[in-house]
């Protein structure tokens, strides 16, 4: 079975590609090194012919937040349309627990994208996953100088190779949004950043701040966390940490 995924060469599309294979069944990545160019729907088409499921784990850097609505706004929108010209029998989505709680830039374009998806009319389904464990690292390369500028967060975060098999579970699942997948643990944001940083032998220091006003209040006060009793990942992050590379970035 063909199953295409948008971002299928990011943190958890890698794992979905892999977990897709393991099953027997033929990933078709949209990327635009392979012609397709979700934000234009350029390729699209041609790329979903014969393609049974979708699975969207694309991605943009850019935490503004008209950037995110407009990167998401138009890949959505997009890949709804082309899959429902190609029959495209289901489209598993990759969202953020408390994107609609904490009226951060970026979470903005994900309510945005859950919102066409839902009103679609399309057979959806969503995934609402805390932060990865790799979130870590990205805020410490994304931190220039000797600082690591890290804001404070209370969080459970995830192991992305459990994300990539909950989206997988997916393509069979119920329609609309599922429930809440988190990690076994509540930790700060500033802990996981400085553990990373020893374990790449790095000297870079951190300096934990509050994003301003209500944002910075939510964030920190826990509103990312999981408010159901939905499924929980396995990995902790001790064990997440064992794994990773100690190279000094």
């Amino acid at each position: 079975m063909r199953i295409a995924v948008a971002g299928g060469t990011g943190v958890v599309g890698r794992y979905v590609v892999e977990r897709l294979k393991a099953a027997g069944e033929t990933p078709v990545i949209l990327t635009r090194a392979a012609g397709v160019d979700i934000t234009t729907g350029a390729g699209l088409d041609a790329a979903l012919h014969g393609v049974d499921s979708l699975i969207d784990v694309s991605n943009t850097t850019s935490a503004r937040k008209k950037d995110a609505i407009t990167f998401f706004g138009a890949g959505t929108s997009h890949l709804l349309q082309a899959g429902k010209q190609a029959g495209v029998r289901r489209h598993v989505i990759l969202s953020i627990v408390g994107a609609d709680r904490v009226d951060f830039g970026y979470y903005f374009g994900k309510r945005h994208q859950e919102a066409l998806a839902l009103g679609s009319g399309r057979p959806v389904s969503i995934l609402r996953s805390t932060q990865l464990y790799e979130f870590a690292g990205q805020l410490i390369d994304r931190s220039a100088g000797p600082l690591a500028v890290i804001p404070r967060m209370r969080i459970q975060p995830v192991a992305a190779q459990e994300v990539a098999d909950a989206l997988v579970a997916l393509l069979d699942g119920p329609l609309g949004v599922a429930p809440e997948l988190a990690g076994p643990e509540r930790l700060e944001l500033t802990d996981l950043v400085r553990a990373v940083l020893k374990r790449r032998g790095s000297k870079k220091l951190v300096l934990p701040v509050r994003a301003p006003g209500r944002t910075g209040r939510a964030m920190a006060d826990g509103a990312l966390l999981p408010t159901d009793d939905g499924p929980r990942g396995h990995v902790t992050f001790a064990e997440w940490l064992a794994d990773l590379s100690p190279v000094t970035r």
